[in-house]
């Protein structure tokens, strides 16, 4: 995908209409990646579902939206950039629509992989088409203005979900989504003909797309299905199993000696790009896995509002704004290794500080790692990203960034579905152990001697017991995810000492 110099006609007021259409539309493709996080507990309890069904609300979203990502590129030259950018909003305000009218999950993950469907070319297009009408010695300041929305959107993504979900309803959080996408896509109609790329007849590799596509929903099925069936005791999830290892070697079988691959991974044959890409995709499974199961833990656990476990949430956002632009300065002067791999290591620091929270445990105590994180965060997306893109060659960029935007998607997905699972499986063993140590007798004649009927007394005892499990079992997760961040920070420096300094802005 490539954004060609294109000479604009429009200027001034027109010109900043458009750019203001293009980031909006970004910023709320972006937004709806998070805006749910907090309202799964809200949505769990509407539709009478368990917290791991419920996150299949989010996976279902990033899975979809991975897998149009490589077809963009195909999309733009069939049909047009600004076509299909047009095509893409109101695909995605119908489905946003249709989210909001679910009664069921199964209505709600359906018109959710909708939603991404049509979301994917929404966040790439939006780049490519700003760097189409600004002229030259302006696209620093475009990919400021478009970076902002992609930085913002995560931040507030979480409070708006939070506050719409405890004093409107979790629909709402879908709906907002109408008169942005409205207003977008009649601007960019209006505005940006002018602006359409070139198209062509081109061929698909609908081969490829069906293996890619076979071979992920196989994946991300057995993820959601596997704790539920008791993972390879059912003849369902094994069945699963042997579909998605098939065909993923058939599917890189297929693209490796395919003329126009859907996903060209001869790119895996430099060094610098595979270990960067493999490291951003750990560090983002655990990163994308923490913040699905701290506003869960937190309104499940500690009686959080959705609204506060936003406030927690997005306090990650103020030193992501701060550092994000030091860090691009930084990483012209820097290796990009050690800066990644610093990152990482404070992601980890900051991961095993929450593998001790308690149940007790006060705002401060919880925002902290919050905090630090926001400040580490650039440090290993920013410098990662130009390692990876730095080793390819200057014609194969765009098919580079594609690729490590759609595996990128997919480990936050896989990281979501793994932290659920682990944290609601881990929560049964512990409850067992606390039981089996347990008086609970005795404790049941203490709490009826201070006036307690013996059902209730059982109750409280159900209930402590109850939340002391789900709080080992997060440490536990966190536990692991640390591990996960320490690993991607080590095995940065298997990278060859990166040459080429990437344009910013290309790694999205």
């Amino acid at each position: 995908m490539n954004s060609t110099v294109f000479q604009s006609e429009l200027k001034g007021i027109k010109l900043l209409f458009a750019a203001l259409f293009l980031s909006l539309a970004n910023f709320m493709v972006v937004l709806d990646m998070t805006i749910a996080n907090v309202s799964v507990p809200h949505i769990t309890g509407s539709l009478a579902v368990s917290s791991s069904q419920g996150t299949w609300v989010i996976t279902s979203y990033a899975v979809a939206e991975a897998i149009c990502v490589p077809l963009t590129g195909w999309l733009v030259g069939r049909f047009g950039a600004v076509r299909v950018f047009s095509i893409s909003l109101i695909g995605f305000t119908i489905f946003s629509i249709l989210c909001g009218l679910s009664t069921s999950l199964t209505m709600l993950v359906i018109f959710r992989i909708g939603q991404g469907l049509f979301g994917g070319p929404i966040m790439p297009l939006s780049q490519m088409l700003l760097m189409r009408i600004f002229p030259p010695e302006k696209h620093s300041q475009a990919m400021g203005m478009w970076a902002m929305t992609t930085v913002v959107g995560p931040i507030l993504g979480p409070i708006l979900g939070g506050t719409i979900s405890d004093n409107m309803s979790w629909h709402w959080i879908f709906f907002i989504n109408i008169p942005v996408g409205i207003v977008c896509a009649l601007g960019v109609m209006l505005l940006l003909k002018s602006a359409e790329t070139p198209v062509e007849k081109l061929k698909i590799d609908s081969i490829g797309l069906g293996l890619l596509v076979l071979w992920i929903a196989a994946l991300q099925l057995m993820l959601d299905f596997g704790h539920e069936k008791d993972w390879f005791n059912s003849s369902f999830i094994c069945a699963l199993a042997v579909i998605m290892v098939i065909g993923f070697i058939a599917f890189v079988i297929w693209e490796y000696y395919e003329k126009h691959p859907i996903v060209n991974i001869q790119i895996f044959r430099y060094r610098g790009f595979s270990i960067a890409t493999l490291s951003l995709a750990f560090a983002f499974a655990a990163f994308f896995g923490s913040i699905v199961l701290i506003p869960q833990w937190l309104q499940m656990n500690l009686g959080y509002t959705a609204s506060w476990a936003g406030y927690l949430t997005a306090t990650m956002g103020f030193g992501s704004l701060t550092m994000s632009p030091i860090v691009a300065k930084l990483a012209t002067k820097y290796d990009p290794r050690a800066l990644s791999s610093f990152g990482l290591m404070i992601l980890g620091g900051v991961t095993l500080m929450r593998a001790f929270w308690v149940t007790d445990a006060d705002f401060m105590a919880l925002a902290w790692p919050q905090i630090i994180q926001g400040f580490a965060v650039p440090f290993f997306f920013i410098p990662l990203s130009n390692i990876a893109l730095g080793a390819v060659q200057p014609n194969e960029v765009a098919s580079a960034a594609g690729l490590m935007n759609f595996l990128r998607t997919m480990a936050g997905a896989i990281g979501a579905s793994i932290a659920v699972t682990l944290w609601d499986d881990h929560a049964k063993l512990a409850r067992s152990e606390i039981v089996s140590t347990m008086h609970v007798t005795d404790t049941q004649q203490v709490l009826m001697q201070k006036g307690f009927n013996s059902e209730t007394a059982l109750g409280i005892i159900s209930d402590l017991v109850n939340k002391e499990a789900l709080t080992l079992s997060v440490n536990h997760v966190f536990l692991i995810f640390a591990m996960v961040f320490i690993f991607a920070g080590l095995i940065i420096w298997l990278c060859p000492k990166p040459k080429n300094v990437v344009e910013a802005g290309a790694a999205h």
